[in-house]
């Protein structure tokens, strides 16, 4: 059975709309009382967010039920010990609701985080890897790690996670190294192909080659509306509003949709395998969230109940 999520926005165009930090966290609350299952936050230092980590333990904190996720965190912003440390504290405070997907930056983007971070671009592939490998080998016991970048003598000693090996983490990337990559060495995959026939060749070649089970999941950008062309629209100013881009860039690169509910859990349906959907509201405006929220949830419900 899939499964249908909601990413809570918590970067600075909501913020500047009016949203608090704390009225998120009642967000994330209230997509567990409309029956979704799960919520998840972005990571990001260019747009001024609400810290992902810091606001999921606040989730842990308020919900019960529903997954906890980054979609997506970027481990090359952070030390990759202390946040091994603090996935594992959100992984225990939740009873071990946490998955972590993450990213290795997106070019033409993602550079100037990494200059903040006084992190290197280069390579960036691989030190997400290690990293990984890293918070794997932190919770699970060792006492070193030594990769192709991170090279440590010596570990702290961290409590056993809630399950063994910690956190499933996934990985948000869809080029064709990526595909290799996320069969070999993560739990899941999470990427946003605007063609379905890419999302199901990419979930074929991953299959096909992968050494481990691999989760496969989906980010899709949407806007629950009736007038088809009110909804054009709305989806174009969200593109420049939150990504200061044209929506001719950002549509080609990333899947985004709008219509009924109808229409667009026929779209989503055309992504065939995906076991979890990340369901991001195409809005920055507080008002225009709350509205879709129940109809994201009367969205998942439509697809709960057609095959």
């Amino acid at each position: 059975m899939t499964n249908y999520g909601l990413v809570v926005p918590t970067y600075q165009p909501i913020l500047d709309a009016g949203r608090t930090a704390p009225e998120l966290v009642e967000t994330a609350v209230e997509a567990e009382r409309l029956g979704l299952d799960s919520v998840w936050v972005g990571d990001t230092l260019a747009r001024a967010p609400i810290d992902a980590l810091t606001i999921l333990s606040a989730f842990a904190a308020r919900t019960s039920r529903v997954t906890l996720g980054t979609a997506s965190l970027l481990p090359a912003l952070r030390n990759p010990v202390l946040t091994a440390n603090q996935l594992l504290s959100i992984d225990l405070l939740s009873g071990g609701r946490l998955t972590v997907a993450v990213g290795a930056g997106f070019t033409g983007r993602s550079e100037p985080e990494f200059a903040f971070a006084g992190v290197p671009w280069a390579r960036r592939r691989a030190r997400l890897d290690d990293i990984v490998a890293l918070w794997r080998a932190a919770w699970s016991g060792a006492t070193s790690f030594h990769g192709s970048l991170l090279h440590y003598d010596s570990l702290p000693s961290f409590p056993a996670p809630s399950r063994p090996g910690g956190p499933p983490v996934w990985l948000a990337a869809h080029t064709p190294e990526a595909l290799e990559r996320a069969g070999r060495l993560y739990d899941g995959w999470l990427p946003y192909p605007p063609d379905p026939a890419d999302y199901v060749s990419g979930l074929a070649a991953i299959r096909s080659s992968a050494t481990r089970p691999v989760t496969p999941a989906l980010f899709a950008t949407v806007l629950i509306e009736d007038d088809a062309e009110r909804g054009k629209v709305l989806l174009d100013e969200y593109c420049q509003r939150n990504y200061g881009m044209p929506p001719e860039f950002v549509q080609r690169i990333q899947m985004q949709v709008t219509g009924t509910v109808a229409e667009v859990a026929a779209q989503l349906r055309e992504y065939g395998g995906a076991e979890h959907v990340l369901l991001r509201v195409a809005s920055t405006e507080p008002k225009v969230f709350d509205e879709q929220l129940p109809r994201l949830a009367e969205l998942a419900e439509h697809l709960r109940g057609q095959p």
